[in-house]
């Protein structure tokens, strides 16, 4: 048996195929909220995000009936998400040419995961989304699909564009670039009195 609220809506999701709008609308209001503040990581303003909140559910309802019902139902919403929110930067070719360049310059002395999560969790919702909006598209996007939806690196490859080995670099530079961003964020929260 399923841990609550990690219960799939398989139910939901069978009569949402089946043409029923009130399981469609069950769906929207269970799993809405989390992808708009999915989408409000992943993009640069809040209209951004709830426009395409509306754009993903308007597209998941064409796209109910490829939901293969052996894989988790939030996992499969937050790839569907992901490319979303990746073809809207792309398309607006918010892209820059420094995340792809001077890989090899990178410092390797980089943050542990856990030690990011850790000021992740000492900062607002606010202070973090400051911080993401100061990383390239392409670092945003890759944090925010490894840390908020749990992709794959396999997965975020698939949906970047980028080879599979090219994500641990990302993903590195972002976790770089994200901790450098919110210890300054902290630095000016306390006045920086010299």
């Amino acid at each position: 048996m399923n841990a609550p609220g990690i219960t799939e809506p398989t139910e939901a999701i069978a009569r949402a195929r089946a043409g029923d709008a009130e399981a469609w609308g069950e769906l929207y209001r269970e799993y809405a909220p989390a992808i708009f503040r999915f989408c409000r990581r992943a993009l640069p303003t809040r209209e951004d995000a709830e426009d395409a909140t509306m754009e993903i559910f308007m597209k998941l309802r064409g796209k109910l009936h490829q939901y293969d019902t052996t894989r988790s139902f939030s996992a499969w919403l937050y790839k569907v998400s992901a490319n979303h929110c990746w073809d809207i930067l792309r398309r607006r070719k918010i892209r820059q040419d420094k995340e792809t360049e001077d890989v090899e310059n990178m410092p390797l002395e980089h943050p542990e995961p856990s030690q990011l999560e850790k000021l992740i969790e000492q900062r607002s919702s606010e202070e973090v989304r400051k911080a993401l909006d100061k990383l390239g598209a392409r670092a945003r996007m890759a944090l925010v699909m490894r840390y908020y939806s749990d992709m794959s690196y396999d997965e975020i490859a698939d949906a970047l564009g980028v080879r599979r080995a090219f994500v641990g670099v990302v993903l590195l530079r972002a976790r770089h670039e994200l901790r450098q961003a919110l210890k300054g964020s902290a630095v000016l929260a306390a006045g920086g009195t010299s």
